[in-house]
């Protein structure tokens, strides 16, 4: 039998999940050593659970669990997701524009893959959540990444998405609240990129899985609100404002222009056939969820776990030389930035495979998001207050002695 090759424009577009920093990671929890994992949003991992009314009607329901559902979803967790829409003033939006995922990840596969033909171009943030460059990839397309700006809260560089679309372009994605860096984007701005979108008849793929995980005051605005004109496809679940990870419950609403998209939405149906269905028992829990009290806003108030843990997050890693970080207003991430003149990192994987050997603390590095320069990395605000001081503590000594040995 002939070897089979890993697709190598795969490979080049995402960051590998068994890549060797989290080789070493494995190693040494084998070894019994202890690590402190800052690198992935397993909010359950923290102790943050999820409700327990999700819990108890998910245990209720599931004797009658076992069979498969319409292909799109159950009727009960669809509607709810209608009435969800209604409250996010995103309009004429049926149970038939709804279609239920094994999470949301499992529906952003889904829809780039009945969309891309070989060469389509999909504008991506940079930084990117790199599903999306690996999705588009595996789809035949061309990932092409603007620019996020730090200097202006990480907003997207409208200038820069303008210069990026050709006639090859058929999708803006727009990931708000941002993953990896916190940043929640205005109003103003989503509707700048609605209007990219109308004018060169762009496909919105917008990414609100951290739409409840908002911090001081901020509100968030769906951009599917904004109009009726543009077609657009909303992704959502219960993974994080309800730290629902394992449960897989996520949704996809089409809304906007379908008129000239009915063979694209009739290749959604027979993807969403093909896989037969999502999980029942996930899709039990997502009536109760968006029902339910919302206890997110109980973590993201001020004094809350959530708010607590972000400021002293920010805190502790603005005190370090060379660091400097943009205050995150959503999400459980963030994206420092180590000072190259201080820092003289070449390989910010080998950047992060030192820090998890030398201090056991295990983050991302920023160019598994796409992100060019190897002068950043991603850290979850997770785990609690002693952990987090602990952990950044680690940081601080290990960027010291970095700092030594580069000679500054």
């Amino acid at each position: 039998m002939k070897p089979i090759a890993k697709s190598s424009k795969l490979a080049n577009v995402c960051y590998d999940i068994r890549g060797p920093v989290l080789d070493k990671a494995r190693q040494m929890e084998e070894e019994g050593q202890k690590i402190i994992k800052l690198n992935i949003g397993n909010i359950a991992a923290f102790g943050l659970e999820p409700p327990d009314e999700i819990v108890q009607d998910m245990i209720r329901n599931l004797p009658a669990a076992a069979g498969y559902t319409d292909s799109k979803g159950l009727f009960a967790p669809r509607k709810s997701v209608v009435h969800y829409c209604q409250e996010k003033n995103i309009r004429g939006v049926t149970v038939d524009d709804v279609y239920l995922g094994n999470g949301a990840s499992e529906l952003i596969v889904m829809a780039l893959n009945a969309l891309l033909d070989n060469g389509d171009e999909v504008l991506l943030p940079a930084p990117d959540y790199p599903l999306y460059t690996a999705a588009v990839a595996l789809s035949g397309g061309n990932p092409v990444h603007y620019i996020c700006d730090e200097s202006s809260d990480w907003f997207p560089d409208i200038a820069d998405i303008k210069a990026k679309i050709t006639p090859n372009t058929k999708v803006i994605v727009v990931i708000n609240p941002n993953n990896p860096t916190g940043a929640l984007y205005p109003e103003s701005l989503l509707r700048e990129i609605v209007e990219l979108a109308r004018q060169h008849q762009l496909i919105i793929m917008a990414d609100e899985i951290y739409d409840k995980t908002l911090y001081d005051g901020h509100v968030h605005t769906s951009i599917a609100s904004l109009a009726d004109d543009v077609l657009v496809l909303t992704f959502n679940g219960l993974s994080k404002n309800y730290r629902s990870c394992g449960y897989r419950a996520g949704w996809m609403v089409v809304s906007g222009e379908k008129r000239h998209a009915k063979d694209y939405i009739t290749g959604l149906n027979m993807l969403a056939s093909m896989r037969l269905c999502a999980n029942t028992p996930g899709q039990l829990a997502i009536q109760t969820a968006l029902g339910g009290y919302q206890s997110i806003k109980d973590l993201v108030a001020p004094g809350g776990r959530l708010c607590r843990q972000r400021d002293l997050a920010y805190e502790l890693l603005s005190q370090i030389p060379g660091v400097s970080v943009v205050k995150p207003k959503a999400a459980l991430y963030m994206f420092p930035r180590l000072d190259p003149k201080i820092y003289p990192i070449e390989d910010d994987q080998q950047f992060a495979y030192e820090l998890l050997a030398e201090e056991k603390v295990l983050i991302v590095q920023g160019t598994g998001f796409n992100w060019k320069a190897p002068d950043h990395f991603r850290l979850v605000f997770l785990p609690n207050s002693d952990d987090l001081h602990d952990a950044v503590g680690r940081i601080e000594r290990f960027l010291a002695h970095y700092r030594k040995r580069a000679g500054r």
